[in-house]
Order: structure tokens, then C-alpha cells, then sequence
């Protein structure tokens, strides 16, 4: 009987998938289209590893980057948050709407608030409120000729557009497996991708032994593993685990390694013990991997779109800016990526689009490589698929929306319309604990006064977002665009500057 009732909800999902595919071209190629976006921004992820990054509520706010859709006059967009979003942040945003006034925007645009600061994710908690789910319902003029947006997608995004009886522009669920770890490094094999020696599919303390056990046998050089999370994010569902100085040969070098794994081990997450992290390995999976060592070496990535009519695309190529243990934690990023390699990577990320299209994935999603500089030029190693949108989804939509202009993959370069190029640096992790105390007024008059807000006159400047962390947390992020990406990490530190100077 379970199993009936699945059959028809996913019977009941695809239908609504089917639907959005047969109304995509006429909705997002008529910038007059009548359509309504119903933005979810829910990280709907594990909540632990999540309760490590500090602001984490407040993340939901890289998705008012959705609000520039209002620069399209028939479009409704329904934006649903954990928390009330202050005034102050929407005019803000509706500000920088290119050719649209704000009183015309925010007329298109409604806000709803669970009201709820509860760790669990929005799309539980939206779930758990019928009547909000009818009042979303009630703005959607023409359901046909509408669509969710989410961070990700898991079962209870699937629930909520069943429930709101509209699609989403993103990866079905039962997909998942392709977006994990373990998935990511199947899918890099098939296609010959070059990948750092490792297992997948590991789901004991044991397993991770005879894992790290094996690489150590293979390259007895190896200094560094890396244990991650099948279901991990922005690094912090990693571990480092660090082999023994020693060269002592053993008669079972796996059961050495099981014996003092814990004391080897440093979890990558702020407060997520060795136990709590192997819990986690036991439910979710993981693999071991070799770590990338390299005098020169950089961390790129390449983000990808898949329509509703089946066409891959390259969106964008970044460098992304890592920190924390061993340089595990996305930190910010540049863009485009570095011009001596942004081709290749976009290549290879055109191999894995092409093949996860073939599996029915929709939707943005990312591929993480490392790429280390050598003699004969980079050598590039394929990491992880992320099926979601990222940290570098954001900053890219707000340059696109704001400038107008294209990305070309082949040759690296995003142009406006004038011709001209843009760049820009951009952060999610702007923490002092000077700024705490700062409302969203103050920073946008701090801005404005100091003449670092994005101009758009110029098409260059300083965007912020994730307003509401700044006041309670000191942390805020930024989307700093220049005519070069020296000129946009000038901007960067410039904002600094003038934030300091004024805390």
C-alpha cells in the first residue's frame, strides 16, 4: 500500500514537471510572459553540520538575488522566509531593479514569514502550516504558468510543490545519489575524468580503515586523506585525517589505522565531534580520498544549468576562495575562473552535464575541481557534483541581472551589451565582530555616504547580501564588480576599509 501511494505522488510530481516543460519556452524566452516564481530558500540539509556556520538563518537571503526577476513587468514573484525580512533589505534590493521602478516591483512581489526561527529547514516548517501553504496558493494567478525555485531539492520540496500543485525548476529527489559524494566519483569514472586515488560507497569506521589503508599502500608518500560526507556541504561534512610519521611496517596496517582513527581525525565542522561525524557516515555514506597536494594550486568550479527541454549549458566558471582546516571551507570566489584554465574546466564540466542530462537531472547545479599548476601546464582533478545551487550562485545572477550581459564559456568572458567586461569578487563570510550592532539601515547609509554601493551608471560597485546577519552576528556578505578582478577585490577592499572605519 506504501508503495502505491509513492507511485502516485511521483506519478502526480511528473505530471507537474511535464507541465513546466511544455510551458518553458513560453515563459522564459518572452520576458512579457505572465509567470509567478515562488522562491523557497530553504537549506534543506543536515541540520548539524549545519548549526557549525554561524548566521546560518540568514542564508535564506542569498535568494533575494530572485527579486531582480521583478525587472520583467509581468512577473509575480512570491518570496517565503523562516523570518521576516526587514523593509529596509527590499527596498534595497528593488533599488537596483534596471528599468522597473519600485513602486511597479513591489507591487508584483509578496513576502510571507513562517515565522519561525526553529532550526529545522523552511520547507519543513512551511509544510507544518497549511493555511500559509493556502495563502501562497491564493497569489498564484495562473498555476500553469508558474514554478518553485529552491536552494535544493529533497522529498519535502517535492511534498510542497505537490501541495502548492506547481513544479520546480530543480533536480527530482530521486536523483540524489548522482549529487553525493559517492555519486560524483561514479559518474567522473564513466566518463574518464581525472579524480584524486579514493573509494566511495563507505559506511563503517572499518571501511574508512581499509580505505585510507589501501591509499597508503598505493603511495606511500601520502602525508593527508580526506573523509567526506556523502551529503556534505561547503566542506564543513569533511575530516582530514593525517598518517603516522612513522614508516614501521605492520601485518595489518588497516587494523593500525582503525585503532587510532579518532586521534588522527580533525572533523573540518565547528563542534561536530569524531562521534558525531562517524554517526553520520554510518546513515548517510562517504568516501576517502587522496588529499591534493601542489605548490601552485587552486580550487575551480563550473556551474551548470539543465532547461526543461532537456539542453546542458555553462552558466559560469569560478575560483573559489577556501579556508578553515587544510582549506576545506568555501570561504568566497572569483570570476570567471583563471584564464589559463577556465576553458578546460568548462569542458569537463560539459561532459558530466551532458551525461547527468541523460539521467533526467534539471535544473543549476556545480561541479568542484582542484586544479594543481605543473611543468607541462595544470593538471586537473575532478572532485564533487553539488545538484543545488551554491555559493556562487548568487553573485552570478546579481551580475547578470544587474548588467545584462553573457557569460561565454569558450572563451572565459562575460560582456555587456556595450561591450564592455565585468569581474568580480564575492564573499559570504564577511565576519567582524566590530560590525556586530550594525542594523540594515546603518550599513545601507554607511554605503551610501561612502559611495561604495553598485553604481549603474558605471555597472560597478559593491552588493551586499545577507543584510540580516550583520546586526546580531557582525557577519554580511558582498558581491564586489569591476571592469578587472583587481578592480573588484579593490572594491572589496575598500568596503572593509570603510566598514572598519566606521565600527
Amino acid at each position: 500500500m506504501q508503495n502505491d501511494s509513492i507511485a502516485s505522488l511521483d506519478a502526480a510530481f511528473n505530471f507537474l514537471q511535464q507541465r513546466f516543460a511544455a510551458h518553458y519556452e513560453e515563459i522564459f524566452l518572452n520576458d512579457l510572459a505572465e509567470k509567478t516564481v515562488v522562491v523557497i530558500p530553504s537549506l534543506t540539509l543536515d541540520p548539524e553540520i549545519l548549526r557549525s556556520i554561524q548566521g546560518i538563518a540568514h542564508y535564506e537571503e542569498r535568494m533575494l538575488c530572485l527579486l531582480m526577476l521583478l525587472r520583467m513587468p509581468r512577473t509575480r514573484v512570491i518570496f517565503v522566509s523562516s523570518l521576516p525580512i526587514d523593509d529596509s533589505i527590499i527596498d534595497y534590493y528593488l533599488h537596483l531593479l534596471p528599468g522597473i521602478t519600485g513602486y511597479h516591483a513591489r507591487k508584483r512581489l509578496t513576502l510571507l514569514s513562517c515565522y519561525d526561527a526553529s532550526r529545522i529547514s523552511l520547507t519543513e516548517k512551511i509544510l507544518k502550516r497549511p493555511r500559509l501553504i493556502q495563502r501562497i496558493k491564493e497569489q498564484i494567478k495562473y498555476p500553469e504558468l508558474a514554478h518553485m525555485v529552491c536552494f535544493n531539492e529533497t522529498v519535502a520540496e517535492k511534498q510542497l510543490a505537490l501541495a502548492l500543485d506547481i513544479p520546480v525548476y530543480g533536480c527530482d529527489p530521486s536523483l540524489y545519489y548522482l549529487g553525493t559524494k559517492s555519486g560524483s566519483r561514479r559518474i567522473f569514472k564513466k566518463l574518464n575524468l581525472n579524480l584524486p586515488p579514493g573509494l566511495e560507497d563507505l559506511s563503517s569506521e572499518e571501511e574508512v580503515a581499509l580505505a585510507l589503508a589501501q591509499l597508503k599502500s598505493e603511495n606511500p608518500d601520502l602525508r593527508k586523506a580526506v573523509i567526506k560526507l556523502n551529503d556534505g556541504f561547503s566542506g564543513d561534512g569533511n575530516a582530514i585525517y593525517r598518517y603516522s610519521d612513522s614508516r614501521q611496517e605492520t601485518p595489518d596496517p588497516a587494523q593500525a589505522i582503525l585503532s587510532t582513527l579518532a586521534q588522527q581525525v580533525s572533523v573540518v565542522a565547528e563542534g561536530v565531534s569524531y562521534a558525531v561525524f562517524l554517526e553520520k557516515l554510518k546513515n548517510m555514506g562517504g568516501i576517502v580520498e587522496a588529499f591534493i597536494d601542489g605548490d601552485v594550486k587552486e580550487s575551480p568550479s563550473v556551474q551548470c544549468r539543465i532547461n526543461p527541454l532537456g539542453v546542458s549549458d555553462i552558466i559560469s566558471t569560478h575560483d573559489q576562495l577556501l579556508g578553515g582546516e587544510s582549506g576545506q571551507v568555501f570561504l568566497g570566489a572569483t570570476f570567471p575562473a583563471n584564464a589559463e584554465y577556465t576553458r578546460e574546466i568548462a569542458e569537463m564540466g560539459k561532459m558530466v552535464a551532458d551525461e547527468l542530462q541523460r539521467h533526467g537531472v534539471l535544473g543549476r547545479f556545480g561541479i568542484d575541481f582542484i586544479s594543481v599548476k605543473e611543468e607541462t601546464g595544470w593538471k586537473h582533478y575532478a572532485i564533487e557534483i553539488n545538484l543545488r545551487k551554491g555559493g556562487t550562485t548568487h553573485p552570478f545572477l546579481m551580475l547578470q541581472f544587474l548588467t545584462g550581459g553573457e557569460f561565454n564559456w569558450k572563451d572565459g568572458t562575460f560582456t555587456m551589451c556595450n561591450g564592455q567586461q565585468r569581474f568580480y569578487f564575492a564573499s559570504d563570510n564577511v565576519m567582524n565582530e566590530k560590525y556586530r550592532g550594525l542594523t540594515p539601515h546603518d550599513l545601507i547609509d554607511i554605503a551610501h555616504c561612502n559611495r561604495i554601493q553598485f553604481d549603474g551608471a558605471t555597472q560597478c560597485g559593491v552588493m551586499f547580501h545577507m543584510i540580516g546577519a550583520l546586526s546580531q552576528y557582525g557577519k554580511i556578505g558582498m558581491v564586489c564588480i569591476g571592469k578587472t578582478i583587481a578592480e573588484a577585490r579593490a572594491y572589496f577592499e575598500k568596503a572593509i576599509q570603510v566598514l572598519d572605519a566606521n565600527t
